[in-house]
């Protein structure tokens, strides 16, 4: 599988589905050579088929962001890097009474650490290329109290506390880091979690969660990716360190 590298380079972490697909089809779309860093190959794999079906270029590779050395080999075999998705995360229910060690450790991992990794190793790249730009993924739940998300809560309040330092410490190097704090969009992992904690109920709980938003709806993949997209691009080149809400107004009752 050839990718095109003359193309500015786009790595998206967790694109394997929701949020993450969505954003590495609209940076293919808008003709970026997108790498897919992915911990399933499979759900990577259907990714790039979309891609490609829909004439872009990109690659996938097997990648674990909690793990060092499978992030630093994954960013070496890149020959530039233009702009950074930090998307790949797990999500948690439980509050401080019920979340385990265990349970904030796998969060930590996962959501913090492992952005921490692409940033170490990501934009060491962009220096030698004279810049790019970088887009967290944070949640609402990093700037406002949500029940029952103390692990999650923690972990997004670290990346979005990551996103101010790195946006402070290479403003001058031509690096640009932003993040964006959505609220629920229907993504698999919603659906999922509905299937298994609500059987029977699934169309009651749905619409439910819906509600949580006073716009009266989730928002969806797609309407995250284009706003990620947005920051990435030359459009947005005068925004740095900051953290754009897409909650359907969620915020607007807090």
């Amino acid at each position: 599988m050839t990718s095109h590298t003359e193309k500015p380079i786009a790595v998206v972490t967790g694109a394997g589905s929701g949020i993450g697909r969505a954003t590495a089809l609209q940076l293919a779309s808008d003709g970026y050579d997108v790498r897919i860093f992915e911990l399933s190959s499979e759900a990577a794999g259907e990714t790039l088929v979309l891609l490609q079906k829909a004439g872009g270029t990109g690659v996938f590779q097997t990648v674990d962001v909690s793990n060092t050395e499978s992030v630093r080999t994954a960013f070496a075999g890149l020959p530039r890097l233009d702009v950074l998705v930090n998307n790949a995360g797990i999500a948690h229910i439980g509050n401080v009474l019920n979340t385990t060690p265990e349970d904030l450790d796998r969060l930590y991992q996962i959501n913090v650490r492992g952005a921490y990794h692409c940033l170490h190793f990501g934009i060491p790249i962009m220096l030698k290329n004279g810049g790019g730009s970088i887009v967290n993924l944070a949640s609402i739940a990093s700037k406002v109290g949500i029940p029952d998300r103390f692990a999650y809560s923690m972990s997004k309040g670290a990346v979005f506390s990551m996103t101010l330092s790195v946006a402070r410490d290479f403003v001058d190097k031509g690096i640009r880091c932003n993040c964006v704090c959505p609220a629920r969009v229907h993504t698999p992992f919603v659906d999922g979690f509905i299937a298994k904690n609500y059987p029977g109920q699934q169309a009651e709980m749905f619409a439910k969660l819906s509600a949580g938003q006073p716009i009266g709806r989730m928002g969806e993949p797609e309407e995250i990716a284009t706003l990620i997209a947005f920051l990435c691009s030359n459009k947005a080149a005068f925004i740095t360190g900051s953290a754009y809400d897409i909650d359907g107004g969620f915020t607007l009752l807090r």
